[in-house]
């Protein structure tokens, strides 16, 4: 849990949260600090034995976020499994306001949205959004460490 920027009026928090454990602290801990702030996410599920068989999980912690973006799975060792992609916890969710996003639509997605808590959640390779991440909304935001 990690605050990248941080000012009156936005934040952006990275995560290594990639079970439904670690994302229910990361996201509960979020509505805590900021109860009346929109929360936007974007999650990076990782591997595809751990997608199948915790969808329903992932499912529920992320529909406690306003928005949610959803990245294709990271396959780290594993090799795909057929039927086991990003959409099957995109079409578990009950919250509406949900967009699969690919790593090259991502950051071209975020000029769409206005969040006020931004957080990148999960253990694959997003990690390597969050300098693009940072840079984009710092030239609107003062950093503060």
């Amino acid at each position: 849990f990690e605050k990248i920027i941080e000012t009156e009026d936005f934040v952006y928090i990275d995560d290594y949260a990639h079970h439904p454990g670690e994302l229910r602290v990361a996201i509960d801990g979020a509505r805590t600090l900021y109860p009346t702030k929109k929360l936007v996410g974007i999650f990076q599920p990782h591997l595809y034995t751990r997608t199948r068989d915790f969808v329903e999980g992932f499912a529920e912690e992320l529909d406690k976020m306003d928005e949610i973006l959803i990245m294709d799975i990271y396959p780290a060792r594993e090799l795909s499994i057929e039927g086991v992609t990003s959409e099957i916890i995109f079409e578990k969710m009950k919250n509406p306001n949900k967009t699969l996003v690919t790593k090259d639509t991502l950051m071209d997605f975020l000029d769409r949205l206005k969040p006020e808590i931004l957080m990148t959640l999960g253990a694959g390779d997003i990690d390597t959004f969050v300098p693009k991440i940072k840079e984009k909304y710092n030239n609107n935001v003062k950093i503060m460490h």
